[in-house]
C-alpha cells in the first residue's frame, strides 16, 4: 500500500520508527521499494554523492526534476519527498512554481530548509505537502558542526520546529543536534520528527543511502553508520573483469554467441 502524508503522521503515534533513505535513480528506488521503507528522499545531496559537486549549492531545480522523475519510475509504495534546492525558494512565487514542477515530476511532497514559514504556507496553500528541516542547514552553512549544544541555540531550534508545525509541515527533519535537544523537540511536536545525526529519540531516521552502503567515502559524517561496503565489492568486480579481459579469458563460451 502506498505511503501517504497522513499515514506517515499516524506513525508517530504508533511508536514504530519511520524509515527514510535517499534515492536519486531508478534501480535504487526499486530496492527501497522492495525493502518497504516509508519515505524516499530525493535529496540535494545528489550534488555531492552523484554529481561530484563540493556542496549541495550547485544543484538546480532541473537536476532535482530529472532525478525525481527517475525515482518515480521505480516507486510504487514509498512516499517521495524532493528537496527544494538552494535559492529555489527565495520568494513564495518562485518556491510554489518550483514545488509544482517537482510534484509534476513525481514528488508527493517537498522539503525546505529553515524557518521559512511564509513560503511554506504558500506552498501548502497550493495543496503541496511540506517537510521542514531544522538544526544544521547544509544549503546555508560553511561549518558542518553539531547545532544546539548551547542553550540559546537549542531553544531557537525548538522554536523553529514548532513554527514549522504551526505553518503546516507534516514532518520535520532534525539534523546534527544533541540527542537531548532532539528528544525535547520530538516530544513538543505532534508531527513526526525525523533525525539525521540527532540521536535515537526521534520518531524516525534518515540517512544518505550512499553513506549507508559505503558507496561514497570522500566525506563521511560521524553519525552515518556503514552497514555494508558496496564500493569495495564493486572495485573487486571491476578488477576481476579487468584481469579476465587482459588475460583473454572473458568472454568465455558461456558468454558468447555461436
Amino acid at each position: 500500500m502506498k505511503k501517504t502524508v497522513n499515514s506517515i503522521k499516524k506513525t508517530k503515534k504508533s511508536g514504530q520508527g519511520i524509515v527514510m533513505l535517499t534515492a536519486y535513480d531508478y534501480p535504487t528506488a526499486l530496492i527501497l521499494n522492495q525493502a518497504e521503507i516509508d519515505i524516499i528522499l530525493v535529496g540535494d545531496t545528489l550534488g555531492m554523492v552523484v554529481l561530484g559537486y563540493e556542496t549541495t549549492r550547485d544543484v538546480t531545480v532541473t537536476d532535482m526534476i530529472h532525478h525525481t522523475s527517475a525515482v518515480k519510475r521505480g516507486n510504487e509504495t514509498c512516499l517521495i519527498v524532493s528537496d527544494l534546492p538552494y535559492q529555489s525558494d527565495k520568494t513564495s512565487e518562485l518556491a510554489v512554481g518550483n514545488a509544482k514542477q517537482l510534484v509534476s515530476a513525481g514528488a508527493d511532497a517537498v522539503k525546505i530548509e529553515g524557518n521559512k514559514t511564509g513560503i511554506i504556507r504558500a506552498i501548502i496553500s497550493e495543496g503541496i505537502p511540506v517537510m521542514g528541516h531544522v538544526g544544521l542547514l547544509p544549503q546555508t552553512t560553511d561549518r558542518f558542526r553539531v547545532r544546539g549544544r548551547k542553550e540559546r541555540e537549542a531553544n531557537q531550534i525548538l522554536e523553529d520546529a514548532v513554527s514549522l508545525e504551526l505553518a503546516g509541515c507534516f514532518a520535520v527533519v532534525l539534523e546534527c543536534i544533541p540527542n537531548s535537544v532532539a528528544k525535547k523537540i520530538t516530544e513538543s511536536l505532534s508531527i513526526p520528527a525525523i533525525g539525521i545525526g540527532a540521536g535515537s529519540s526521534c520518531d524516525g531516521q534518515v540517512l544518505v543511502t550512499h553513506d549507508l552502503i559505503g558507496l561514497f567515502d570522500r566525506f563521511k559524517p560521524s553519525f552515518a553508520k556503514q552497514f555494508v561496503n558496496v564500493k569495495k565489492e564493486i572495485l573487486r568486480a571491476v578488477e576481476c573483469y579487468k584481469f579476465e579481459v587482459q588475460q583473454g579469458t572473458f568472454p568465455d563460451a558461456d558468454h558468447s554467441y555461436e
